[in-house]
């Protein structure tokens, strides 16, 4: 398939409201040929954001588009394939009857569809075991025909939500190939995952959601010297504040501290990643009784959630 536009994926200032509630604050993003990770804790938009670029969701403001395409257009399906994370099966069909179907679905002659069909499901490694009932089918399994749905039509752009959920070991190994062969064939890959060491291990950037804001985007090393070069605002409420705010001025990542009511000390800390493993010791060598302590800039907490806690 060819188009004139060389953006795969681009969302431009969307927004998306549900009544009161803001799922994505805008958002603006371009996704040429490559694999993309997509991160973010629980209600941080990433549904929302995979939703509106599957066209399954209309933006509020701003506009999506797929190759210049609106999203929700039947000409921009054309270019879509998406593997969605739950599951939505005939389950009485065969695996291999129901990536025919969705190929015939699609627009092409039986004979097409049923070629398609064998070199699809020969990609994902289930050629062999396709004739069974998919409600027999392993988690696996499921998988990899949910894989091979969204690939029968050889798509530019493929949107996959933790689409290794229940893959072996082995199995990961095999995809970590495939995403990459898919991707060396100019496609582009959003591919939406909790294990962020895996990520790492076949993205060529990531995106970190919060809140339905972008917070950042880049390679992992570009995201990591962004959280270590941005100071990072920290409320720490502690029996005894006067006590913590004295020693916190003498940790060289500390930038500055004031005292907050009622128990509160206010700081501000370079190198995160760093400062929190020192501040759990200067707590423990001093003997004090620590109540809560809160990132203040939600942007950078998002971040130092993916890489200080890998991601969990």
């Amino acid at each position: 398939m060819t188009s004139s536009t060389s953006s795969l994926l681009r969302f431009d200032q969307v927004s998306k409201w549900y009544g009161p509630v803001i799922g994505l604050n805008e958002v603006s993003l371009d996704l040429g040929p490559g694999i993309t990770g997509l991160v973010g804790p629980n209600g941080a938009g990433k549904s929302t954001l995979m939703k509106l670029a599957t066209g399954q969701l209309r933006p509020d403001l701003g506009t999506v588009r797929i190759k210049g395409h609106a999203a929700w257009s039947s000409q921009a399906k054309r270019f879509l394939g998406f593997c969605p994370e739950s599951d939505r099966f005939y389950e009485e069909m065969s695996g291999r009857a129901f990536v025919r179907c969705m190929a015939r679905l699609f627009g092409f002659s039986r004979r097409e569809a049923r070629q398609r069909t064998e070199s699809t499901l020969a990609l994902v490694g289930m050629e062999e075991r396709s004739e069974r009932a998919i409600r027999g089918y392993s988690k696996g399994m499921r998988q990899r025909i949910k894989l091979a749905q969204a690939l029968v039509h050889d798509p530019d752009l493929l949107i996959l939500d933790e689409p290794m959920n229940g893959i072996d070991p082995v199995g990961r190994r095999e995809w970590h190939d495939l995403f990459q062969r898919l991707a060396d064939q100019g496609k582009s890959i959003l591919l939406s995952s909790h294990q962020l060491e895996e990520l790492e291990k076949i993205t060529d950037r990531i995106i970190v959601m919060a809140r339905g804001l972008l917070v950042a985007q880049g390679t992992v090393a570009e995201i990591r010297d962004l959280l270590e070069n941005q100071p990072m605002a920290v409320r720490i409420d502690c029996d005894q504040p006067r006590r913590l705010a004295a020693a916190l001025l003498q940790m060289p990542s500390v930038l500055g501290v004031e005292l907050a009511e009622p128990h509160g000390v206010l700081t501000r800390a370079k190198h995160p990643r760093l400062f929190f493993p020192a501040l759990t010791a200067l707590v423990v060598e001093e003997g004090l009784t620590i109540d809560r302590i809160e990132a203040l800039d939600y942007s950078a907490k998002a971040i130092l959630d993916y890489f200080v806690k890998g991601g969990r």
